[in-house]
């Protein structure tokens, strides 16, 4: 887990104080326990040379009692276990407590080890040396102080002594003294020592907390906040902190340089955007007039292959009409109508009315599909888009020996599409399948129109039975000026322009053919237009 760097710092800091002032408090109480036992020993020392003052006349004078007396009033002091005298031989001549009174010692034992040991005997001893510790017979522990009882001359020199002067030690005086205050005041130590440590690590990481907080954590906190800002694209905002340190204040205007950098960069950035989205613009709106110029080429090319199918088409009901209106003159006379006639007259005017309709509906529908309109979207009947323009090129389709098979969907709902453009994507599928079955000598073209398995999109189909199209061919047949016709006979824009309207409608189309098994496209409408702007002329 990651863990701010505030916290890993005090951690860190608190963690080094613990250490040192564990190590400074544990060396001060053992110099304080070092002290207090100094203490002690010079107290024993000094204890003990009064006690041999004291009784050092009585000891003159031979007044043994006196001088026994003497240490057993001293001895019923408090914190004084013990006083016992050894004489040269190491034999206890004297003790305080009864329980020593047939107690014997070597000079291998204590207190004689610290003069009789390893080597040559010692005469002189340091303080330390002369102090050992010990247990009473009690159990408590003691601080012993040996004290070396030297033969003056004016103990060897007396009438009443008989030791000789080259005796140098006549015996020892072993003082043992308590140590039960000494450890009490030791537990007090310890405990003030250790109270005093942990208040000034206390002290000392609340110290560590506040200032690392004032003087690392807010600055960093700023600056994040800062650094946030500029990933935020914040650039006009500089970056600025509290509690400033040259270390920071370096890294502040590290970053801001980094912000200033970028914010010119991004400028850079936009203006070079927004000039290519300009160009953009530009090349789309030349694209959208190429596409323009290249609907109505391919629609003027269709126009072409209609001019002699409406031409014959027209041509044919006309002759009809001028024959029947020749049958009108023979039929009416200078003078009158033979009432006779009158119905036969009628039919011949009746059926130029038909004819004449049926020249108007040709005309109709060619300027409806020539006209050049700008592309405007509504509800149309996928149907009859099929039967009037497939009505435009019967005869075209009579000189391909074509026969067409209509199965369209009474009930298809309407298509939002722009029906001219439509006409369009019709006229090209029926004229190629026309063109694919004519080589052999005619065969039968299919139109059919349903929805689809979802029910939100209508279907056209047109089929052939034709020569089909190539493999290697299929996946360019959209490409635009591909054509496998000869020369003269196409430059290869119907199949391009219409699969650009079918796309622009937000539809598909789809080819299946294989070589000598005719075609299938399938053209996919959506029957809820999408919403986008609507295309310029």
């Amino acid at each position: 887990m990651r863990r701010k760097l505030s916290v890993k710092l005090i951690v860190s800091l608190t963690l080094i104080v613990i250490v040192i002032k564990s190590i400074f408090g544990f060396i001060s109480l053992d110099t304080q326990q070092k002290h207090l036992l100094n203490t002690m020993i010079l107290g024993a020392d000094q204890l003990s040379k009064s006690i041999t003052s004291a009784t050092w006349q009585a000891m003159l004078d031979d007044h043994r009692e006196v001088a026994y007396d003497i240490m057993g009033k001293i001895a019923e002091k408090q914190g004084v276990d013990r006083i016992r005298m050894y004489n040269g031989n190491g034999e206890l001549t004297f003790s305080t407590r009864r329980e020593d009174a047939h107690a014997t010692r070597l000079l291998g034992d204590e207190p004689c080890v610290s003069c009789h040991g390893q080597g040559a005997v010692r005469e002189k001893l340091t303080v330390e040396a002369r102090a050992r510790t010990s247990r009473s017979p009690d159990g408590f522990p003691t601080l012993n102080m040996v004290t070396p009882i030297y033969n003056e001359p004016s103990c060897s020199q007396a009438a009443c002594h008989a030791h000789p002067s080259n005796v140098k030690v006549l015996g020892v005086l072993d003082v043992a003294l308590r140590t039960d205050p000494i450890a009490q005041e030791e537990a007090s130590i310890k405990f003030q020592t250790a109270l005093s440590t942990a208040i000034q690590i206390l002290l000392v990481a609340v110290c560590i907390v506040f200032f690392t907080r004032f003087f690392v954590t807010r600055p960093i906190d700023e600056l994040i906040a800062g650094t946030k800002a500029v990933s935020a694209m914040e650039l006009d905002k500089p970056i600025e902190i509290g509690h400033r340190s040259e270390e920071m204040d370096e890294l502040v205007s590290s970053f801001n340089t980094m912000r200033t950098r970028l914010a010119s960069a991004m400028e850079k950035i936009n203006q070079f955007t927004q000039s290519l989205e300009e160009k953009v613009e530009e090349r789309t709106q030349q694209l959208k007039a190429a596409h323009q110029k290249l609907l109505h080429s391919d629609r003027l090319a269709s126009l072409g292959q209609l001019s002699a199918s409406v031409a014959h088409e027209i041509n044919n009901p006309i002759s009809g009409v001028l024959n029947l209106s020749m049958l009108c003159q023979r039929i009416l006379k200078d003078d009158a109508l033979p009432p006779e006639r009158v119905p036969e007259l009628k039919k011949y005017l009746n059926q130029i009315s038909r004819e004449t309709a049926r020249v108007g509906r040709i005309v109709s529908d060619l300027l409806a599909f020539s006209r050049r309109s700008k592309p405007q979207r509504a509800s149309a009947d996928l149907n009859r888009l099929v039967q009037s323009t497939v009505s435009l090129v019967e005869h075209k389709l009579r000189l391909s020996e074509a026969t067409i098979e209509y199965s369209l969907q009474p009930d298809l709902p309407l298509v939002p599409c722009d029906a001219s453009q439509m006409q369009q994507v019709i006229l090209n599928l029926v004229l190629n399948a026309a063109e694919a079955i004519q080589p052999a000598g005619g065969g039968k073209v299919t139109i059919a129109t349903h929805l689809n398995a979802a029910k939100d999109r209508a279907v056209l189909v047109v089929e052939d039975n034709g020569e089909g199209i190539p493999e290697e061919n299929l996946d360019k047949i959209f490409t635009p000026f591909f054509t496998s016709k000869p020369d003269g006979k196409g430059v290869g824009l119907g199949l391009a322009v219409l699969y650009g309207i079918i796309e622009a409608h937000d539809g598909t189309v789809e080819v299946k053919s294989s070589k000598g098994m005719g075609s299938t496209f399938t053209v996919t409408l959506p029957l809820a237009a999408a919403n986008r702007p609507e295309e310029s002329a």
